[in-house]
């Protein structure tokens, strides 16, 4: 049997399932619709309010001199993005699922913020407890939590509704009326067991729910910002796409809550003039590894454009801007590099050493950490500098890390362009005979 063959049967399937999965998908879209803007909103007051103050230059002293006494005031939106994270992923988790279930989808983002938003307070007078000792737990420290509610508080309520546990009205009576009915007794039912819960977790052992559930998944987060799991991820990421699957979404179904709680860290860090040990984030791999989309293509693309062959010359006039902002669809299918043995090496090997680079990098301190999440259609340079809070040599190391990935493809582009010009001529030369 082929490999391919083998690969289409036991693993593209499996695989595919995955990548589809209702659930997954939820997340993803709670975290890049809903908590990506307030992140970067917050992410800029961060930078603001943190100067680069090692730079000897005039302007950025200044703006260090300026930004020392009202600093605090400065943090202050910082605090209540990055803060609010989680209660956000909760929201958009609760609203992205509902959707795809056909359900009322703000009243099920509604019920999973409240029930997420229970938990993370102590089971005692609320009045004695100071906001700002339970603000973590609302952010990057209870994503986990946030994430568990979202999908159970939203499947506990489609299970009501579903038997008729809820208030039906009347024909004729207003329809915003009769959406605050139906989902009443689901509401006075899913929120005191989540109340009793957390009573319980306090009562026994002192802490919240979002504290006990970091606690255990603490270990996971450790294992993923290591360098053996960020090479497993990169491996995964790009073979999935060498089958035809998106490699990137597949694999952040699954890891991006913690990628998101490194980067909280980061950020908390650095706010904190503490250090930021966060090396694998969402950045890591959108700014520093798929430069020009994934597989590092952004030389690959500037490359095509000289291509002898005309079909490939072709493709390089299509996919050469969006590639500048980091998309390459176009070309991973029109090259193709889909299932093309020659390809496929450079595609895998150029991320690989990309990624070996950049974490040591980030690792030993050389470049500073990531604390801000652009979009990952921000091009190079520009990409990098934001992603650090404003670090030029990241931005340099964009660059540096696109080249290598070029002269990685260079042979292999050169072998595929003679393939295709050597078909060609074969062609001619058959049709002419």
């Amino acid at each position: 049997m082929k490999l391919d063959q083998w690969l289409e049967d036991h693993l593209m399937g499996p695989l595919g399932k995955i990548a589809q999965n209702i659930y997954l998908q939820s997340i993803r879209d709670a975290f890049v619709i809903f908590a990506l803007p307030v992140i970067i909103t917050g992410a800029i007051f961060l930078i603001i309010a943190n100067p680069p103050d090692s730079i000897e230059w005039g302007i950025v002293q200044a703006w260090v001199n300026a930004v020392e006494p009202i600093q605090a005031e400065l943090l202050f939106p910082f605090n209540l993005t990055f803060g609010l994270m989680a209660l956000t992923v909760a929201f958009g988790i609760g609203y992205s699922l509902a959707s795809r279930r056909d359900m009322d989808a703000v009243m099920a983002g509604m019920l999973s913020m409240l029930a997420f938003f229970m938990t993370a307070f102590p089971v005692t007078d609320i009045e004695q407890v100071a906001f700002g000792d339970i603000l973590q737990y609302l952010g990057g420290q209870g994503l986990f939590v946030a994430i568990i509610l979202g999908i159970l508080t939203t499947e506990a309520m489609r299970f009501l509704i579903k038997k008729g546990v809820t208030f039906e009205m009347p024909d004729g009576v207003p329809p915003y009326v009769m959406r605050t009915f139906r989902v009443i007794i689901p509401f006075m039912i899913i929120l005191p067991i989540v109340w009793i819960l957390s009573w319980i977790v306090w009562a026994n052992f002192g802490i919240t729910i979002p504290q006990a559930v970091l606690d255990i998944f603490s270990p996971l987060v450790t294992v993923s910002n290591s360098y053996w799991a960020t090479l497993g991820m990169i491996l995964l990421m790009l073979v999935l796409w060498a089958m035809g699957i998106h490699g990137m979404n597949v694999v952040s179904s699954v890891v991006y809550p913690f990628w998101m709680a490194n980067l909280a860290d980061n950020a908390e860090a650095v706010r904190q003039g503490t250090e930021a040990t966060g090396i694998v984030t969402e950045p890591f791999f959108h700014m520093f590894t798929h430069l020009g989309g994934s597989g590092a293509t952004i030389g690959l693309a500037v490359f095509l454009l000289f291509a002898a062959s005309k079909q490939l010359k072709q493709v390089g006039k299509t996919v050469i801007v969006p590639s500048l902002f980091n998309i390459n669809e176009p070309l991973i299918f029109g090259v193709p590099i889909v299932l093309n043995p020659i390809l496929i090496i450079p595609f895998v090997l150029g991320p690989v050493v990309i990624v070996t680079i950049n974490y040591i990098l980030f690792a030993t301190g050389i470049l500073p950490p990531v604390i801000v999440q652009p979009p990952f259609t921000v091009p190079i340079f520009l990409g990098g500098f934001i992603a650090t809070g404003g670090s030029w040599l990241a931005g340099v190391v964009q660059i540096v890390n696109a080249i290598i990935a070029a002269l990685i493809y260079y042979p292999f582009f050169r072998k595929y362009d003679k393939q295709l010009l050597n078909e060609v001529n074969n062609n001619n030369e058959a049709e002419t005979n």
